[in-house]
């Protein structure tokens, strides 16, 4: 029962913030567009320099967590390639949306809830780790033609490249300012939640049959690929749970965007991605009881 209690602690708060976008949306149809380039140039590169240049993130004792991140997003992708053969499905279309995930917008929440401040930094950590290898590796599987150095250039990639050089020189910016970066970048875990239940209003029962194989994929290969991981890399406490977290979670948002720019079956990517984040009120559960 205080298992239950403590899941429910962390889940509900998430899932009432996505609740409220998506009656909102169905309530006023809002346009997303420039609500989401705000999210994506400003608060999301805040958050994530102000947590990697604070206090509460010591670079040299997350790198194992790091380094499992990457070792998790690369071995889910080689599983998924299998599966995309033995299903007849394009592997551009299926591999990416398996190994990256919404560590954005789930991900960065439930750290925050269930592992406080220091665990929304090793949280942000394995967002940075997650969206370098996604605007690198993941453009280039979805298509041969991706511009890999214009997505590594963006608002995004520029602030993990400085926080990281903040986290390892601990340089940073006086106090009085980077208070004030700290509060807007935090202002966007709240918003990223009610733009995802924004995005659960595009969902249509058509699309149930096309999502279902991405949208059960991602998480169920995620956990069997991140529990076995973290026991070999030995990590332990939050470290452990953190990787198993990371591996529950839905896929990524950000791959519909690119498979809609490099016009990689994006009906098909949206489907699973839409249906594999509505999935998430059980692999999300699922994953914080393997983890805590």
């Amino acid at each position: 029962m205080e298992l239950l209690a403590r899941i429910a602690q962390v889940i509900v708060p998430v899932f009432l913030i996505v609740g409220i976008g998506y009656f909102y949306a169905r309530w006023r149809r809002p346009d997303m567009g420039g609500f989401n380039r705000i999210v994506l140039d400003v608060l999301s590169p805040l958050i994530v320099y102000t947590a990697l240049a604070g206090k509460e993130f010591h670079l040299r004792e997350h790198l194992p967590l790091l380094g499992g991140g990457a070792l998790l997003i690369l071995g889910t992708g080689v599983v998924a390639w299998g599966l995309a053969r033995l299903t007849h499905t394009a592997p551009r279309t299926l591999v990416p949306v398996v190994m990256f995930n919404n560590s954005g917008n789930m991900g960065l929440p439930v750290a925050l809830l269930a592992f406080g401040p220091q665990g929304l930094a090793a949280a942000v950590g394995l967002f940075s780790i997650a969206n370098v290898i996604h605007f690198s590796l993941g453009a280039r599987i979805t298509s041969a033609h991706a511009r890999t150095r214009d997505l590594l250039l963006s608002p995004l990639m520029i602030a993990s490249a400085l926080g990281f050089a903040s986290a390892a020189s601990g340089v940073r910016p006086p106090d009085m300012l980077f208070n004030g970066m700290k509060m807007l970048g935090d202002a966007m875990v709240p918003l990223m939640l009610f733009a995802l239940g924004v995005r659960l209003t595009q969902l249509r029962r058509s699309d149930v049959p096309r999502g279902l194989l991405g949208a059960f994929a991602r998480p169920v290969i995620g956990l069997l690929v991140a529990v076995p991981l973290a026991w070999a890399l030995g990590l332990e406490g939050m470290a452990r749970a953190q990787l198993i977290l990371f591996g529950a979670l839905p896929p990524a948002v950000m791959q519909y965007l690119l498979a809609e720019r490099y016009e990689q079956e994006p009906e098909k990517v949206a489907a699973m991605i839409l249906l594999g984040n509505a999935l998430a009120v059980v692999f999300v559960p699922l994953g914080l009881a393997l983890a805590l």
